[in-house]
């Protein structure tokens, strides 16, 4: 059903339009919860339910977006709208995994930026420890986002609300626990800390402004036959590995050199404007048109090769994944 169809029914049938958004939002939990713990090597499986649950929060996101002032004064928060925007960068950023598409990083991005500048989770932070917990939450994805993007200097602004909030949260909730939270936190500082030795040298992934046109690389003429890099499975098993969440330092870096930068007049800085909204910018610094959607693919670069992440993965397990990334190639 279209968002006129929506808002058709709901003055024909005299439904209020809470009554409706509630009902997309419970749609939405319920498809969202069917792929919130799928892996990220299930491609096909999971193309499938990707679609229809962006479907369903693109529906819920315009909604909430044209009808935002009946909303709230029929008790709508803005902790719920930030919800529902984490929820899309979730999408976004499991979607990239999956198919290594700067596009869905960059959007996940964009969502996720937009969270912290307009400050959703603010209103009762510190009188309910869930609001706290979900901006707990928020702000560790957010620095997973920024870290495969390669956005250092907003990873050391997480990192620092990170450590305030926290500080924040215990004073408050003197009885909760939140030694899972510290842990999170040593991990990102030790994880900076170790690849600090990378930062004034040249990135580890392919630069337009560094590197040559993949056009005017030597040819091997001896090969047989041109082969292309479409698939790689990532993975380590050392024991007591520096690592944020599952992303080892090792993987990190090999995902690094996996990828193509956005170039040329594809790349265009991401800023959030004094209203709080987004907005981008060319590289001479004049505004450029909406991002959301916006195909940032540079056509002079291949692909970047699909990725597979495994933390610690059994034989079997390493396996199926192999397998699973052949019949998806093939």
């Amino acid at each position: 059903m279209s968002q006129n169809q929506h808002q058709t029914g709901s003055s024909n049938s005299n439904i209020p339009v809470s009554e409706v958004y509630w009902a997309l939002v419970a749609k939405a939990d319920k498809k969202f919860s069917k792929i919130r713990d799928l892996p990220y090597y299930q491609r096909t499986r999971y193309d499938t339910y990707f679609y229809k649950v962006f479907k369903v929060y693109t529906q819920l996101w315009k909604f909430q977006q044209e009808n935002r002032q009946k909303l709230v004064e029929a008790g709508l928060k803005r902790w719920e709208i930030g919800e529902i925007a984490s929820r899309i960068g979730q999408l976004y950023f499991g979607q990239y995994m999956r198919t290594s598409e700067a596009n869905y990083l960059s959007e996940s991005y964009v969502f996720y930026e937009a969270i912290l500048t307009r400050e959703y989770f603010k209103d009762g932070l510190h009188q309910d420890i869930n609001l706290a917990s979900k901006q707990l939450r928020f702000i560790a994805r957010f620095l997973t986002v920024c870290l495969v993007l390669n956005r250092r200097e907003v990873v050391y602004q997480l990192v620092n609300q990170l450590k305030m909030l926290l500080d924040e949260c215990k004073r408050t909730f003197q009885e909760t626990d939140f030694k899972e939270w510290k842990l999170v936190i040593q991990e990102i500082v030790k994880f900076l800390k170790v690849d600090t030795a990378f930062m004034n040298n040249r990135p580890l992934r392919y630069s337009v402004v560094l590197d040559p046109q993949p056009d005017s690389l030597p040819i091997v003429l001896e090969a047989k036959r041109n082969l292309k890099l479409r698939d790689a499975l990532l993975c380590s098993y050392h024991p007591n590995e520096v690592k944020f969440s599952e992303l080892t330092l090792d993987t990190f870096r090999m995902l690094q050199c996996l990828e193509w930068e956005p170039g040329g007049s594809f790349y265009q800085p991401i800023t959030a404007t004094a209203t709080g909204s987004v907005s981008v910018t060319g590289q001479n610094g004049a505004p450029g048109p909406s991002r959301v959607n916006k195909d940032i693919t540079d056509p002079t670069l291949p692909p970047n090769p699909r990725k597979a992440i495994l933390y610690h993965p059994s034989v079997t397990h390493f396996i199926a994944v192999s397998v699973n990334h052949q019949h998806s190639s093939s």
